[in-house]
């Protein structure tokens, strides 16, 4: 430390070291965290790291000063050198820094979100990034625990059968889903459900688009940033004969829009230590973003049980801990990402009704279909097979192929021997059209450990969505037999089948965004009807999701949910578009 001389006001200096921010150097020195705030205007949060800066204290205050003076005067003794200082070593005991529910309701959030799955992550990071340098704060709670801290197939010791097992393992069956939706388990975990998603990542079609209540260039330019930050490529696959020469086949057979099927994965090399260590996007990759960009609060284990509100306004957020001691967390605006199932829970428990709220459950149709293929043609290695077959407007349906075995970890010639035939996967997602009648309900028989009333899922296809199934079933003979794959059973499964309602994990729609509050629960940028401050992003404000994975399209609506925010509070980019001359 030093003095120096400020408009005529003696002040100290303190260079900041690694992890020191103004808080723990105001604490350290026994200076009020206002105090140091109001002689260093130039830092914008207390939380922020400093490692590096400069910061001015109060003439005399600080620990240690004998002993900076003996330093100072060994300084200007020849051939001596100071001591070096040696300041508390900061503590992390955890891979990502946690607050306790305590802790949390000792402050009043800018924003609080409930949920850290795609559209809690997606907030998070979007904030944090238009937030760099807000004196903002920013909370963010998770119902599980922290089980891993990347997606799972990122983990050296997963493979396909390993990975499912351990989903399985983690996950439970959704309570009240049978018997219309008996194939839904729900994870909670910090991450959610992207611990484990596919990494498919398709946009859906403008004419899919155009249902929405926002300008379909703009939800396109949403997408872009998703696409980003979720680091999607149609590379993945690229240079696997495996793909080229199917892709080849298809096309010579009339499938002209076949092609490689987008991922979430980072496959730039990694040097030099680059920050983009995991390949599989999750929403751990966003939270870790988010993290380099600025402080923010984070608590697992953390229950939201009611969203608290009062003249037509939102207050807060009432949340427990695992002992069920309950906290009331303070928050000018909340962002509910619990899920398609508990984000309507959440809200119609606390209170908030409209005509759609917890209705319009959507999914998809899932038919699943394996078969064989000969690759005495196949250059080695193959490769993986990674293509995508879209929807059209004459087929409201996309199929996927992939293969050998799960495409992920693909099997090197080195492991095992050459085979003249292998595997290949088909995913068939289907179309549905969203309807009043498909929901859930409060069930008012049922109540968990919390107190909080269980739900009772209501889902059924209509006569449409099982013309749909028929269609893509036909649809997914003909592409195999065009691309000659021979259908065959698998592990006893019948060649081709219909995936149990639920069990694809697509579901969507109970919150759904819209102009109209007699069809929707949410306004355009998810903005709860008739509650200020209170908004959903997470997949339940879907309005449709058309015959593609919709976790895309969720992480660019929850983008776009937290620039609105960041307007709102008088920050944050404007997408503007243009009308085509």
């Amino acid at each position: 430390m030093e003095q120096r001389s400020k408009g005529g006001v003696y002040l100290r200096i303190w260079v900041a070291g690694k992890q020191e921010t103004l808080r723990t150097i105001a604490r350290l020195n026994g200076v009020s965290v206002e105090e140091a705030a109001a002689l260093n205007p130039h830092i914008g949060h207390y939380d922020e790291e400093l490692a590096g800066s400069t910061v001015y204290l109060p003439s005399g205050t600080g620990i240690g000063t004998e002993a900076e003076s003996g330093a100072d005067e060994r300084l200007k003794s020849p051939g001596r050198l100071p001591v070096c200082q040696v300041q508390p070593p900061a503590v992390l005991d955890h891979w990502i820094p946690l607050k306790t529910l305590e802790e949390m309701a000792q402050e009043e959030y800018d924003v609080l979100i409930i949920g850290t799955g795609a559209g809690g992550g997606s907030v998070l990071w979007r904030l944090c990034e238009q937030w760099k340098t807000q004196r903002k704060r920013i909370g963010i709670i998770e119902r599980g625990d922290s089980v891993i801290p990347t997606h799972a197939r990122n983990l050296s010791t997963m493979n396909q059968d390993r990975l499912t097992a351990y989903f399985n393992g983690l996950s439970q069956p959704l309570p009240g889903s049978e018997p219309s939706f008996r194939g839904a388990r729900q994870l909670f975990a910090l991450g959610g459900r992207t611990l484990f998603w596919y990494a498919f990542a398709p946009r859906m079609p403008s004419w899919d688009l155009a249902q929405w209540p926002v300008p379909v260039e703009e939800m396109e330019s949403y997408y872009g940033i998703a696409e980003q930050v979720m680091n999607v490529t149609e590379s993945f696959a690229e240079g696997a004969s495996f793909t080229e020469i199917l892709l080849q086949r298809l096309w010579m057979r009339g499938y002209s829009k076949a092609s490689p099927l987008p991922v979430a994965a980072d496959i730039v090399p990694q040097v030099y230590g680059e920050l983009h260590t995991d390949m599989f996007t999750s929403s751990i990759s966003l939270l870790a973003r988010a993290l380099n960009q600025r402080p923010y609060d984070l608590a697992v284990n953390a229950r939201a049980l009611q969203i608290l509100h009062a003249g037509g306004r939102v207050t807060g957020v009432k949340a427990a801990a695992p002992d069920k001691t309950e906290y009331t967390l303070k928050a000018k605006t909340v962002v509910v990402c619990a899920s398609t199932f508990e984000t309507p829970r959440l809200l119609l428990y606390s209170g908030i009704q409209n005509r759609a709220l917890g209705h319009y459950l959507t999914t998809h149709s899932f038919v699943q279909a394996t078969g064989t293929i000969s690759t005495l043609d196949f250059p080695i290695p193959w490769g993986p097979l990674n293509i995508m077959i879209p929807q059209s407007r004459e087929n409201p349906y996309s199929v996927l192929l992939t293969g050998p075995e799960a495409f992920y970890w693909y099997p090197v010639a080195f492991e095992r021997p050459v085979q003249t035939e292998t595997a290949v996967n088909f995913y068939g997602y289907g179309k549905i059209e969203p309807r009043y009648e498909n929901g859930i309900t409060l069930d008012p028989y049922k109540k968990d450990e919390y107190g909080v009333p269980e739900i009772k899922v209501h889902f059924s296809f209509s006569d449409k969505d099982w013309s749909v199934v028929h269609r893509m079933t036909e649809g997914i003979k003909r592409i195999a037999a065009d691309a000659g794959i021979r259908l065959a059973s698998r592990d006893g499964r019948p060649p081709i089948c219909l995936t149990p309602f639920g069990d694809l994990h697509h579901d969507s729609g109970t919150c759904r965004i819209g102009d109209d509050p007699r069809t929707s629960a949410a306004g355009p940028y998810g903005n709860i009807h008739g509650v200020a401050g209170l908004y959903a992003a997470d997949n339940s404000v879907l309005p449709s999701i058309g015959a593609e994975n919709n976790t895309l399209a969720t992480i660019a609506q929850a983008i776009r949910t937290a620039d609105h925010i960041a307007r709102q509070q008088g920050t944050g980019a404007v997408v503007r578009n243009r009308t085509p001359e």
